[in-house]
């Protein structure tokens, strides 16, 4: 009995050891390939930045193709793919007048590096000194964050607050996600990379629009209700009913553009 005891203590051990060691591919999942630029986004210009440091990233800027500026917003991807995958939300955003800058983070889209969180959050920072150097002032940006993204716009408003955050189905934290997904791992125990968005976003005085699916396998939608509740406002709450994580209504659907540009256009002001 001692023996066998011994015996699955021992695999225990290498098992979470192995957790430890790797738990960065479960929660990372970078596309390297991107495509020609200009095959998927007409007008596109390929911009490059550096981060504090020492790496340069590639991110594409996608000019507004409406009448009126209405401001520029800054997409924080999800943890898969890379920016070729929101090509479409750039295309939306950029037909109801906003600027769009989409980034890859260290490790995604051909980048250097390997993620975690400190890493995002300072290729985050190279990303709002670069609009910053194009004469992009803070009260006419916005944070785009989808889901792994979200809590990478939440972090960064922090300290760099923007006109306004959008935040499409942010989780409350990795620990709550990982729990989720893994219910028989001491995930927060095990987890380097925390974002903890609940904890956060309860400091911020930046207007939060929170997007969310019911139908969302990925992200409960009750995290999302809870980080919404958390945020001091003024806010805005967006359920799409049936919509999953990657259904076409979270990737760039109509009633989601259209509810993004009403909320933007009660909190930035008109370009002068």
């Amino acid at each position: 009995m001692r023996v066998r005891w011994l015996v699955a203590t021992a695999v225990i051990l290498v098992v979470v050891g192995l957790i430890w060691l790797t738990q960065r591919r479960l929660i990372y999942f970078p596309t390297q390939a991107v495509p020609d630029a200009h095959a998927v986004l007409p007008g596109v210009e390929e911009v490059r930045y550096r981060t504090e440091d020492g790496l340069t990233l590639d991110a594409w800027w996608v000019p507004a193709t409406g009448t009126v500026d209405a401001g520029t917003i800054v997409v924080f991807n999800g943890n898969a793919g890379n920016r070729a995958h929101r090509a479409p939300l750039a295309e939306a955003l950029a037909g109801r007048g906003y600027g769009v800058l989409l980034v890859d983070y260290r490790g995604y889209g051909g980048n250097p590096g390997s993620p975690s969180e400190t890493g995002l959050s300072a290729d985050a920072r190279a990303a709002v000194a670069y609009l910053r150097d194009r004469d992009i002032a803070a009260n006419r940006l916005v944070y785009f964050g989808e889901s792994l993204g979200a809590a990478v716009a939440i972090g960064l408003a922090a300290t760099d607050p923007p006109a306004a955050l959008v935040l499409r189905s942010p989780f409350t934290s990795l620990a709550d996600i990982g729990s989720t997904h893994y219910p028989f791992l001491p995930t927060s125990l095990l987890l380097r990379d925390r974002y903890p968005n609940l904890e956060r976003i309860a400091e911020l005085e930046v207007p939060v629009m929170v997007i969310a699916g019911t139908a969302d396998r990925i992200v409960p939608i009750d995290q999302s209700r809870e980080v919404f509740d958390a945020g001091p406002g003024p806010k805005r709450l967006l359920v799409l009913d049936g919509a999953s994580h990657n259904d076409a209504e979270l990737i760039a659907g109509g009633r989601m553009i259209d509810e993004i540009a009403a909320f933007l256009g009660t909190v930035i002001p008109p370009d002068s």
